[in-house]
This record gives structure tokens, sequence and C-alpha cells, in this order.
């Protein structure tokens, strides 16, 4: 994997997911099929979620569930319980099974029956192919298959067990319970699963959590209690074996939803009633996915793949390339079984390798987020509503709601044009999933926690889409550029530079003091949590070239100039001794080969003497004794060190070089092979950490440094721990270079030398043919539009320009383009500009929103070309872009959804009890806090903003609603223009419901546009509403009403039950919504009179079912991580060296916007920008 290794200290099993389930097709369309990837899957809450949430009055679609992670144990109990569920054991046994640590005698010999029927099924692929879970269950791997079936296995035979083992498991159970009952924090995991009403839930969800770590149950019942006291042998085996490696925060009611308990309650919640309603809701869920499989047409696939993340995905990319199933990589650390895909799942099934859902839970958390981009994109499909979501839980920092735009490393906007994803709510500027109780949550603990080393926790997800498919206009006409935008290569270079240091600057000492200083105490509690290396970020390279298709000769230019930058750079010291460790890297995957990689030969001498063939990289295994990994770990648990940075380096009298690449197992290498051509063959310590074979660590690195640099006799190859912050206490133990072990180059025995080929690699060319799609219905009357062109700042951080060029072909527009002809280019949607000369019009689509109204454009009258030149739009601050269109619906034919609006199945949610206590409490609050900071100091200043007007005019409509502003509830709402005091648009709201897991609300409503044709039809029974006490006006002002046209198709479409018909006025017209004038229907007539039950409940709305349509109000939230969004002057850097002065940076004073740190970087520049400058 690409992330630096730990070493492992106290291992959590998490049997039990850590946050409520979610559905995973909340962002496709009722007629998209999921292909669906989970990474990190941990529990399988959110494949039965999903499975419920499905709208029952919808065509069903074809659900399948990749389900990744590297714990036998998780994966071996998710099969077992969508297996209970298929033999429709009782909800209440299944319950048991799964959530409790002591079972009852009837749940234990249920549990010890179904393994029993599953180890008897799994003998083989095949045979488990033919059974009855065979349709809907499936693995990846043989490997999958065998640990699962070994952990069946393991779960029969505890009882079993000879009573010393039995008692030594049930004493490591004891004691962690008491180390839990003893703690003075109080659990609060399944009280964030109320949303709102957080601190409504916040002491009986503790009290649950501490009853489940003191009774191992969720009864509350004495005798219940009593008479559960058998262990529950799925709690007590996984990856590191057998005992009690259960997470101290699991709490099985955590993966539940409790708005609606609390929120309607009369009298107060105890915790039993929180178990009683999380109960109801599992037995919805397994009646929900008993259903689905009942109907093989129908049937789920769930598909479970045990590996370490980054490796699945990369064995599903190579196979999904190549064909290949088998790429030689182990399937995770600590293990030498090699991934290889199962035959008869993705060559006999096809089983998907590409997906249009990518979950990755929160492995931001654990692997960082730039490896979770370079894991999953390659995996996520190029359709249209192909959508990643990230999730993250901790923070290091001092504000939690700003440190995920750190998370890049570099600007949002212009890593969102790199890697064609940008997160959905920078661009349109707020969100419909709720976290706004997190934010509260944050704010509280902040305040009361004067301890900067608390370990806190913030909840974040984010959508990821194409920032392209946000365009309406574009999707509708089947126009998303088909070629990636093109960079400048010197630029490009300066920018991944920029990255890198980035990425690796605080490795020195010097400047990680200086970075932290007003956060010290919690950067070095956390200065062991790093997550990136040379080689995950040689993986980001290639995943740049890739995305952006660099052919060969521009992509040497860019790294040219990279490599220019890091021989250079002497603000990060540490680079000097890891900068052939990215040599090696960069070689081996095929990104760069540096002038000595690929004309130097190296000595054949040392333990090179009897080669063939030197190659320029090499394989070093090192085995460590096991009694030196003893010692380290009693010294690990001498000085509470907790989880280390292991690096391997080999160090002489004048070279020291770093290797963080390393792959570890216990087990014994043996020499094979040849002295020509050496090999070593592995055999692995079956009882791993808790046997007795050597440790065995690998990794690669450049063959000349071992000969050709000093004599190899005086060259060490060691393990040793990464010197950071939080190791500085191992110093006086293991002394300065802090080894693990070091051996002598020449020492046979512990050290072998392999030859290591390079990974074999596809060429990248240009794009061929047209930027845009053949397909496209919009203008092309002018000529031929080409990729799009990305023009960074002076400081090649932020993207100053996006430029389209149109070459000419039309005569009759070159006669008049040639005669002097001006063009006019304005803009028509967020990626779309329209060009025009002489009545002919060609539409010019960018690859990220743009700011249109501050356009350019430059005339090659004699090369006949044009070319439109325009800022992007991003984040939301910024003009134009997605303001044009904030609430786009996209489209492929009749599979229309809303972009940046997630999709619900309303009669699958609970509906707000008007009775409830105290409802004003929490509900105004909840519906209030969509305003950000910026948005409530433009309303006191009485500053014209539609979204802001937009949510102030929601805001009314829920409180009103509700009955908790203005008296009695009123549920029809007219919005009425504030300066011509026309309505043309009346909301009916039939009920107000708990969208539970995005933790906000929906009004569950309909709309009725009010045409002059439509009002002459009902006109005779419409004025007893218009007229009656339960019209509410709410008032709209200016462009107000123009964006509720936008969108309420929005809210329309992300409800939708039904279809929509080839006769669509959407689909005619190729828009959405039809139109934004006064007295015209905005929606197509699809959905007018359909599911309208709701409506038909209250008698003065029936006769009104025929003309309206269903749709769903919420909240619209603001963005917490972007109402601060800019950059630092004093984070500016020298054009050349990317210094930051000596001691200031001077600015050119030409152009007056490029900077250099001396006179000696101006001149050495100025035969490259002098062009440049006189151009400005």
């Amino acid at each position: 994997m690409a992330h630096p290794f730990f070493w492992p200290g106290k291992y959590y099993f998490y049997p039990i997911g850590n946050t409520s389930a979610v559905c995973l097709t909340r962002d496709l369309p009722p007629e998209e099929h999921a292909d669906i990837l989970i990474l990190g899957c941990g529990d399988p809450r959110h494949i039965l979620y999903t499975i419920f949430s499905e709208p029952a009055k919808a065509a069903p679609r074809q659900l399948d569930f990749t389900c990744v992670d590297f714990e036998p144990g998780v994966l071996a109990r998710n099969a077992l319980l969508l297996s209970l569920i298929a033999d429709e054991v009782p909800v209440t046994t299944i319950w048991n099974i799964f959530y409790h640590m002591y079972l009852d005698p009837a749940s234990h010999l249920a549990l010890i029956s179904q393994c029993k029927k599953l180890v008897d099924l799994s003998e083989n692929m095949d045979a488990w192919r033919a059974s009855p879970y065979g349709q809907y269950l499936r693995f990846s791997t043989e490997f999958t298959l065998v640990e699962m079936r070994r952990h069946w296995s393991l779960y029969i035979a505890m009882p079993q067990l000879p009573s010393r083992r039995q008692k030594a498991i049930r004493d490591a159970f004891t004691q962690v319970f008491k180390g839990r009952g003893n703690s003075k924090t109080t659990p609060m995991t399944s009280a964030r699963s109320a949303g709102p009403l957080i601190f409504r839930a916040w002491d009986s969800g503790g009290t649950q959590a501490l009853n489940y770590w003191k009774t191992g149950t969720t009864f509350f019942q004495a005798k219940d209690i009593a008479g559960a006291k058998l262990l529950n042998p799925t709690f007590a085996y996984c990856l590191t074996g057998e005992g009690c490696g259960v997470h101290y925060g699991s709490d099985p009611l955590t993966t539940f939803h409790y708005a609606a308990l609390y929120g309607n309650a009369k009298v107060s919640v105890s915790a039993s009633d929180m178990v009683r309603v999380a109960k109801e809701q599992f037995s919805d869920w397994c009646a929900a996915f008993k259903a689905v499989i009942s109907i093989p047409s129908t049937a789920p696939r769930v598909r479970f793949f045990l590996a370490e993340v980054t490796a699945a995905c990369r064995a599903l990319r190579a196979f999904g390339t190549t064909g290949t199933l088998n790429i030689g990589i182990p399937v995770a650390q600590f293990r030498t079984q090699l991934l290889h895909l199962a035959r008869q799942e993705y060559v006999e099934d096809h089983a998907p390798t590409s997906f249009n859902v990518i979950e990755t839970s929160n492995l931001i958390d654990h692997i960082g987020l730039l490896n979770v981009l370079i894991a999953a994109l390659p995996l996520l499909h190029s359709t249209l509503w192909s959508v990643l979501y990230t999730e993250s839980l901790l923070f290091h920092g001092l504000d939690a709601t700003k440190e995920f735009a750190d998370l890049l490393y570099a600007d949002i906007g212009t890593v969102g044009l790199l890697l064609n994803i940008c997160p959905v709510d920078y661009l349109a500027g707020y969100t419909t999933r709720s976290n706004t109780h997190e934010l509260l949550l944050h704010k509280l603990i902040s305040n009361k926690d004067t301890n900067q080393m608390k370990q806190s926790q913030f909840h974040q997800v984010t959508t990821w889409r194409s920032p392209t498919s946000c365009d309406s206009i574009v999707t509708l006409h089947d126009a998303r550029p088909q070629s990636p935008p093109q960079l400048e290569p010197r630029q490009l270079g300066t920018l991944l530079f920029d990255i890198y240091h980035a990425l690796f600057e605080q490795e020195d000492s010097t400047t990680f003091w200086r970075e932290n200083q007003q956060n010290m105490l919690r950067a070095v509690a956390s200065a062991n949590m790093i997550h990136y290396m040379r080689e995950g970020f040689v993986l980001f390279l290639k995943l740049v070239r890739e995305r952006l298709r660099v052919p060969h000769e521009q992509w040497l230019e860019v790294m040219d100039r990279f490599m220019d930058l890091e021989l250079t750079d002497v603000t990060m010291p540490m680079n000097t001794v890891n900068r052939n460790d990215l040599q090696a890297q960069l070689y081996r995957q095929g990104v760069y080969s540096v002038t000595h990689y690929r004309f130097g030969s190296v000595t054949r001498a040392g333990r090179f003497r009897d080669w063939d063939v030197v190659p320029p990289v090499v394989r070093i295994v090192l085995s460590i004794p096991r009694e030196k990994i003893t010692n380290f770990e009693s010294i690990l648990e001498e000085t509470h060190t907790g989880t280390p940075l292991i690096n391997c380096d080999v160090l002489g009298i004048m070279t020291h070089n770093i290797f963080a690449a390393i792959h570890v197992a216990y087990g014994r290498a043996i020499a094979s092979g040849s002295k020509r051509s050496p090999r070593v063959l592995f055999e692995e310590d079956p009882e791993g950490r808790n046997g007795t074979m050597p440790l065995v660590a690998s990794w690669i690195m450049p063959s000349f440094l071992l000969i050709d640099l000093e004599p190899p006799e005086q060259l060490n190859v060691r393990m040793c721990v990464r010197s950071t912050m939080a190791t500085t206490q191992l110093h006086a133990k293991m002394g300065l270079h802090l080894d693990i072990f070091s051996a002598s180059l020449m020492d046979e025995e512990h050290v072998h030398v392999l030859p290591e080929q390079p990974i074999p690699q596809r060429d990248i060319e240009s794009p061929p043919g047209p930027a845009i799609s053949p397909n496209s219905t919009l203008r092309a009357q002018i000529g031929r539009q080409g990729r799009a062109f990305v023009e960074l700042d002076e400081q090649c951080e932020l993207v100053s320009a996006l430029m389209a060029r149109i070459d000419l072909e039309d005569s009759d527009v070159i006669r008049e383009f040639s005669a002097g002809a001006m063009p006019v280019v304005e803009q028509v949607s967020p990626c779309l500009m329209r060009l025009t000369i002489g009545g002919r019009s060609q539409d010019v689509v960018f690859p990220f929103p743009v700011i249109g109204s501050q356009n350019r454009l430059r005339l090659a009258r004699k090369s006949r070309y044009i070319e439109v030149v325009v800022p992007p739009s991003g984040p939301f601050l910024k003009p134009d872009g997605m303001k044009l269109n904030p609430y786009p619906v996209i489209g492929s034919g009749k599979a229309l959804s809303p972009w940046s609006v997630h999709c619900l199945a309303l009669d699958t949610l609970p509906v707000l009890d008007l009775a409830g206590s105290q409802l004003d409490g929490w509900l105004n609050p909840h519906v209030g806090s969509m305003l950000s900071t910026r948005e409530r100091s433009m309303r006191k200043k009485q500053k014209s903003d539609a979204l802001l007007f937009v949510k102030d005019s929601l805001h009314s409509i829920f409180v009103r609603a509700a009955g908790i502003q203005g008296g009695r509830s009123q549920r029809v709402f007219a919005l009425r223009d504030e300066v011509t005091n026309n309505c043309d648009t009346v909301l009916f709201i039939s009920d107000i419901r708990y969208d539970l897991h995005c933790h906000t609300m929906v009004c569950d409503g309909y709309v009725l546009p009010l045409t002059p044709d439509l009002l002459s039809e009902i006109v005779s029974f419409f004025g007893e509403l218009v007229y009656g006490p339960d019209m509410v006006n709410v008032r709209v002002f200016a462009g107000e009403m123009e964006a509720w046209k936008q969108l309420i198709p929005a809210f329309v479409e992300r409800c939708r039950t039904w279809e929509h018909v080839d006769t669509c006025e959407y689909l005619k017209k190729q828009e959405v919504p039809l139109t934004l004038e006064m007295e015209k229907d905005p929606l197509c007539s699809c959905g007018r009179g359909q599911d309208v039950g709701g409506l038909e409940k209250v008698k003065e709305w029936r006769r009104l079912a025929p003309y309206v349509t269903r749709l769903a109000l919420s909240p619209l939230f603001a963005v917490s991580y972007l109402e601060s969004v800019g950059r630092d002057p004093t984070l500016h850097k020298c054009s050349v060296c990317r210094g930051k002065g000596k001691p200031k940076l001077m600015t050119c004073k030409g152009c007056q916007r490029v900077r250099y740190c001396s006179t000696t970087c101006q001149k050495k520049d100025w035969p490259r920008h002098k062009a440049q400058c006189k151009a400005k």
C-alpha cells in the first residue's frame, strides 16, 4: 500500500460501525443501475439501509455492492448476518448474534448452527456459487472465501476449546469491560445519530453505551442480562487472532437514527426507548433485504473482498485495463498472499471493476485524502452520475470546520481541474446534508476543552463529482468535454513541486516548530499521523498524468521542471536523504527516469559481482530476528510510544538514504535462484505476530547506492523508527538512530538483494478526435473547439483563466471574420459560453464553471481562430458560474436527477408529530442554522442575494408548516413577488418528515404552477383556497422568484417515483427548468397528478390533485469549510526557486505579478519571462 508503515500497537477490532447508516444511491436517478464500491466497508449497515431506501413505487434497479475490508472478522460477520436474514431467522435472534458480546443459549445455538451451514457450503468457490446464497453473496478472491470460512470454523470451535484458552478469552473481555467502566468520559456516538436532536440524546445515549459495556448486551432487564452469559465468538476473533480487540467506542445503537424518536417524543426518552427504535429499524432493514433477494431478477449482489483498500483498488484497476487477474502485490501488510481476483467472478460473470458510486467511509482519517483519491478515482466510472463520497471523523488542528480545505495540499479548484473531481458543495455553495449539529458540538467542546491534546471528533461528509457535470444544459445536450484540459508544462511542474513541498516540508524539525506554534501540543501528539511518502506522491503524479492525458514529450518537460526545483530546493534538509526513494519510485512506476537511470551503468561488484545484469533498481529483503522485535515492543510499551512510523534505510560512512515504502511479514526468507539471478522464497509464520520466526521487510532502492558511492563493506541495512516529535522519548532507549535492527550489506544471512523490474506501462498519447462529444446537440456553426487550456496565476497555485480555442471552418464566418467582424460572446450556463459572428453561433464548453462576465477574446484573423478566455468560478462566492443555475438538474435521456440536492424515498421517512414536546426548541434553530455568518451580516445590511432570500423563504415555510411561528400549523404557501404582488406558484405541504441519514428535515409537498391556462380550469374552486384562512403569502424579493423556478425542478426530481415519458418537455427542449418567466410553468408534465396520496388526504386539496407535482423541500445549509477562503499573501513564493524571500520577495516591475527572492533568480528567469512580461 502507498502509505507509510506504522508499527502496530494496540489493534482495535470494529465489528460494529461508528456512524449512522446512509443511503448509497442518494445521488443517482431511479433509472440508473448502481455499481457500488465500499472501501473500508465495516458492517453492512449502508447496504441494508440503501436497499430499504429504494423507492417502492419506482421500477426496481440492479444493485451491486463490492465491499472491501482488510479485517476478515468484519467480512465473516457481515456474510453471517445476511445469511441469517435470508434464512428468516427471527430478527431478535439476529440482533443478538450480531450486536451482543454475550449471548443467551438459544441465540448461541442459532449462531453455531448457521456457521456450520456456511462452512459446509463454502468448501471452494464453485461450491459456494452453487449454494442458496451464491446468487447474492459473492467473493472477489478465493483468499477472501478461505479466510471467512476459517473464521466461521473458529466460531464453531470456540465452545470446545480447552478450558484454559476459554478462560483466557473471557479474561480478556473482562479486562476490556473493566477498563471501559473505569473511563470518565461519556460515550456520545449514538447521540450523534440523532442529528439536530443530538443534545437531547446525549444522556440516554451515554447511558445505553455504558450499559452495553457493562453487560455486553442491549438488555436492560435483569432477567435478560442474567440469561446472556455465553461469550459471542464473532467478537473474539479478528486480524490479530484470539481474544478481545473490540474497540472501546463500539456501540450497536450508533448505526441507527434517533431524530424521530426524540423529535416526536411527548415525554422523556430513555435508553431502552433508543434500543426499541433501533430494533424496529433493524427489523425494517432485514425485511427489505429479504424481500429483494426473494425475486431473482431484482436480487442485489454483495461481493466481499478481503484486502487492504489501496491494494484492492490497484487489483481492480489492473483487471479493468489489462485483464490480468494477478498483479503480484500482497493483500495487506503482514501478509504474503498475493492478490488474485476470482476468474469465475470477473471473467465469467463480469463483476464490475468501475463504479458509479464509491463510498470511502472514514479512510481519510487513516490514509489521507490524497491517497483516497489516488486509489479510488481510477475506478470511478466516467458516466454523468458517478459520485465519490469521503468522510472524516478526526481532526488535528485548532479549527475542525476549516481543516478539510487543507487536506489536498493545494487549492481545491486547481486540484479539481487536474483530477476532474470536485466537492459538490464547493461549487454549489450549499449542501442539503446538515452538519450544523456537528458545528455546535465542536464549538461546545472547543470552548470547554482547555487541553489542546484532547482528541475530538468532527464528522464531515463530502460528495465529489466531475465539475462539468454541474451544467444542466451541457449534460442535457450530451456535450461534456471528451478531452481533459491542458496546462503549460512549466506551470504544471511548478504546481506539482509545490504540492510535494507542502506534503513533506514538516519532515524538517525547524519547519515543524514554525508551522505549529499555535497548536504545538496537538501537533506533537499527532506527529506520527503521517499519511504520505514518496511512493504515494509518485502515484499522485501518475494519476495527474493519466487524468490530463499528457503525452510523453510534454510530460518530460513537466518533470524536468519538477526535478529542477526539487534538486535545487534548500528549504527541506530531510528531502536529501529521501531523494533516492523518490527517484527509485519514479523509475519503477514509469513516471520519470533521472539521467543516471537512463544512461548510467552499475559496477558489477559487491553483492552484484555474479549478476548477469544489474538493473537500475533492486529489492532489499531484510530479516529481523524475532528477539529484536520483542525487545523493540517492550521499549514501546515501557515508553508508551504507541504506533511509531517505521522506515528502512542504508547507512554508510558518507551516505544515508531512507526508504519508506516497505512491506513486512512474519516468516523466513529462503535464498533461491542462483548467484547470477538470485531469488527468495518466503515461508510465512502461521502464528504471525504471536509466532517465533523473524520479521521480513522488503523495499526497493537504486542499485548504484550499494556500490558506486562507497565500498559495500561500509554499508549497513537497517530497520528503524522514523524520528518525529512524538518519538523523542525513544532515543534514550534506542540510541540516536532509533535502530530496531541493523546488518551489514554483505551479511547474506540477514540481507538479500534481488533484481527489480519496473512496472509495465502503456504510453499516453494526446486525446484523438473532437474535444466535445460528437453526439452533442449544442450549436457548432462556426468551427471546431479544441481542448481547453488552463492558465495558472503567477504563483502557479490558483487557476487564473481557462481558454478554449475555436478553429474557424464555416466559409461565411471565415469571410466575415477576415473582413474585420467582431465576435460577440455571452455566458449561457455555468460551463458554457456562446460565441456569435455574423448571425452564426458556437457553444464553447469549459471543464469548470466560469465567470463569463469577465471574458476576453484573442483574435487571430490570419490564422483563423478565436480564443475565449474566462476566469474560473470557484468557490461559489465568485460571480457567475453556478450562480446562473445554482440548483441544476442533470440528465441523460429520460434519467434526470438533481446535481447538488440528494434524492429521497419520501414514503420511507418518518413524519414529524406536531404534538412533540418542545418542537420549537430544536426545529427552529435547526432550520435557522442554514445561514452562515456572512449571510447573517448581509441580511442585517439588507443586501440582495437570491440564495439568502430562498433560505429565508424556506425557513418561513418550515416554521409556519410546523406551527411554531404564527400560531397554528399552516400548510398552503403562495410565493408572492414583493414588487409586482403577483403569485404564480403555490406549495402544499402534506407532511414534514425526518431526513434521517442526512440529519435534517424535509417538507413533503406539492407544487401548483399557476399559468393562465390552468387558472381558467380551476378558477371555480381555487378561489376558496386563495381567500381562505390557510394560505400564507411568502414574500419573495429581487431575483428570488427566478431562483425558485430553478430550485423547484430539483426538489421534484429528487423524490420522483415515476418515469419521464417520450413526450417530456424537458427532453424536447433539452433544458431544465423550462422557463424562468412569471406565469409560466418551469416543470415538465410527466409528474403532474402522480403520487398524490398525501394531497388527497386533505379534502380541500383533492380537486387540485390532477394539476400538482410532488416535491421535497429541504433547508440549504452553508458550507462550513468555505466561508473564509482566500490566499495568505505571506505564502507567495519565488517564481524560480520557490523560496519565500531573502528576507522579502520582490515583484517584477514590468508585469507587477511575478515574484522573485533575489536579483539572481530574476536574471535567471528573464529569458523565459521576457515575452510573457511584455504580453501582459
